[in-house]
């Protein structure tokens, strides 16, 4: 095969281009289809059908639709090009429409929207008011992307090619694509490509914050005559989806990443091991693999090189645990997925015993603007230990969920209130002062508080503050959370997750649960304190792998920061944030109560006093917490029950 030339690509793409005068992008990401993105798009092009616009269809796979034919021109009107995207982050908005050249920003799309976007956006340039994105702080519409903080305030590197088209090899490559890996084939040395990771300082984003640099060096040092390259696409935290998304709106960066790690350590075979509940992942990442051995970017003799390099998909079954290197690669060998001690280290001894190195997917997605663009480029942002940026699902009680990318060493303020627009109460209002925590790390992160809320986010600030960055999973928190069961939720996901090889992770967080259960349930005293905080760091100290070893961190976090919300459970046999049934203090809130009497008319036990037309109050004494009274009251003036 002839070696591809990436400038003839990216010549007659940009002839392609030009022979467009306006393009719209469909959120094809999972999210927008789970709301109803591949309707919307049936919609339109119904609507643009009927109204005789040509349309320039490339959508294939999981959004071909045969059954919609183009259109013939309508007199005065230009082709329009429609397209899907990966997850374009803004999930809290989603379906998203983009309409470019414009920059028009669409949010909330539905079906019934489509007859209105074609005839007053497409054939009149008129903007549809109510599916512009509104601040939640001032209040202000926002049509267009530019306008809207959520990605005016980041630093897109891994997310940059968020509006492409994640099954069109050809615009991946017009967007600077395959070409870090053309450099490092064609001019570097194996040590040459370690050496300029390592000046990068990227480090790993799977959690560990390793230097990719140095992992890499330890692997090319490592003699033998097969070598292999893995992606850990095994993402497992609860309301983490920053992997996923890359693999669904970004393969090739991926795959462009493992062939420069091939470089690097002399690998000529590659796998992705991404967990089967990502089908679009799995469906995209397997596209790409093809239509790259078909552009001849995977092989043998890439680019004239003399380099061979295949990549192959393979899908795990979804354990946490399998996020861990050893239980990975045991995975892939057809075993069962538990973590083996180290030493050896995978660099030496890995995938069937052979030196490999293992990068998850947005470590690798990292590495092609550091080959292209340079070390000194990438460290242009973030901290001197901490350089580049890092992608965060931002999600929980904040205005604006989703997906973003900022530099090492922005703030949590910046990203809870300019990025997420600002902390809600659980009727999703924003609020000035209703921040408590943000979780960050996922299952083996910790809590950060307020007096954090100007910390730099970043691997070490995070390790000094009893936290870690992990993956990116960020769930922001206000005041009527309570620690405790947060700690709880944590620990029963690992204790279900855990493999159950080592003692101390698979009895130590069986235990830890079990304390936090009497905690919440009102069996707890200052004892179970001890005993819970001791237990967790035998765990920590004793566990064989990564999962056992950062298992207690939301406990110890949370004990740490909040230990007057434990002692209160323990103590005063309170629930501070009334989430505690057993512990929540039974009352009527008089500024919500009507005095309609309905609650007292239900309650079995004559617990509820009150004149008609006047707030109420319940005696806790009496008491039984049955919920008849909730259930009856039509004002959600009851709590604690």
């Amino acid at each position: 095969m002839t070696a591809i030339n990436l400038e003839n690509i990216v010549k007659r793409y940009e002839e392609k281009k030009k022979s467009v005068k306006r393009r719209i992008i469909i959120c094809g990401g999972t999210g927008c289809i789970a709301n109803g993105s591949l309707r919307v798009r049936d919609a339109i092009m119904r609507e643009m059908n009927k109204a005789g616009i040509d349309a320039v269809v490339e959508l294939v796979d999981e959004l071909e639709h045969p059954q919609l034919q183009q259109a013939s021109p309508c007199a005065g009107q230009d082709p329009v090009y429609f397209s899907k995207s990966g997850c374009q982050g803004f999930c809290q908005m989603g379906p998203i429409l983009r309409i470019e050249p414009e920059g028009i920003f669409y949010g909330h799309v539905r079906e019934e929207d489509a007859a209105e976007i074609v005839h007053a956006t497409l054939l009149n340039g008129e903007l549809v008011e109510r599916l512009a994105y509104v601040n939640p702080a001032t209040g202000k519409s926002c049509h267009y992307e530019n306008e809207i903080e959520f990605y005016t305030r980041q630093n897109r590197v891994v997310l940059k090619n968020y509006t492409i088209d994640p099954d069109d090899v050809e615009e991946y490559i017009y967007n600077g694509g395959y070409f870090g890996a053309r450099k490092a084939l064609l001019e570097m040395t194996p040590e040459d490509v370690c050496q300029t990771v390592l000046d990068s300082g990227l480090r790993g984003r799977g959690g560990g914050g390793f230097p990719t640099g140095l992992k890499w060096k330890f692997t090319l040092a490592s003699q033998n005559d097969k070598k292999y390259v893995i992606c850990n696409g095994d993402e497992g935290d609860p309301g983490a989806f920053m992997d996923r998304s890359v693999m669904e709106g970004n393969p090739h960066a991926v795959i462009e990443g493992m062939m420069i790690a091939g470089k690097a350590i002399g690998a000529d075979e590659g796998v992705v091991y991404v967990r089967a509940e990502y089908p679009l992942a799995v469906e995209r990442m397997n596209k790409a693999v093809k239509d790259a051995f078909a552009h001849g970017l995977l092989g043998d003799n890439l680019f004239d090189s003399g380099f061979n390099f295949k990549v192959r998909i393979m899908e795990g079954a979804g354990a946490f645990v399998c996020g861990e290197e050893t239980a990975l690669i045991a995975s892939v060998e057809g075993k069962r997925g538990m973590p083996m001690p180290k030493p050896p280290f995978p660099a030496q001894s890995g995938l069937y015993g052979k030196p490999t190195v293992i990068n998850n997917v947005e470590t690798l997605a990292s590495v092609p603007f550091i080959l292209r663009e340079g070390a000194a480029k990438y460290r242009e942002v973030g901290t001197d230990k901490s350089p580049g940026t890092k992608t965060f699902a931002l999600t929980g009680h904040v205005a604006n969920t989703g997906l973003i990318e900022v530099p090492f060493g922005t703030t949590l303020r910046e990203i809870v209130y300019n990025i997420g627009g600002g902390v809600t109460n659980n009727a999703g209002q924003v609020t000035g002062d209703d921040f408590k925590s943000v979780q960050i790390g996922g299952p083996s992160g910790g809590c950060l508080t307020p007096e954090m809320l100007d910390m730099p986010i970043d691997f070490d600030s995070l390790k000094a503050a009893g936290a870690m960055v992990g993956s990116g999973g960020l769930v922001v928190m206000n005041k009527q959370t309570c620690m405790v069961r947060i700690a709880r939720f944590f620990m029963q996901f690992t204790q279900n997750e855990s493999c159950g090889k080592c003692v101390p992770c698979r009895e130590g967080t069986k235990q830890m649960l079990a304390l936090l259960d009497d905690i919440i349930e009102g069996r707890g005293t200052p004892e179970t304190l001890d005993l819970l905080e001791q237990v967790a760091k035998a765990v920590q100290l004793g566990s064989l792998c990564g999962l056992g070893k950062t298992a207690p961190n939301p406990v110890l976090s949370t004990l740490r920061y909040f230990r007057d919300e434990y002692e209160s459970h323990v103590i005063k046999k309170i629930c501070p944030a009334g989430e505690c049934k057993a512990l929540a203090r039974p009352e009527i809130d008089p500024a919500k109560c009507k005095g309609c009497t309905a609650c007292a008319r239900k309650c079995p036990v004559s617990a509820i006093s009150g004149k008609v037309k006047e707030p109420h109050t319940i005696d806790p004494e009496k008491c039984i917490k049955c919920g008849a009274c909730k259930a009856a009251c039509r004002f959600q003036a009851i709590k604690g029950i």
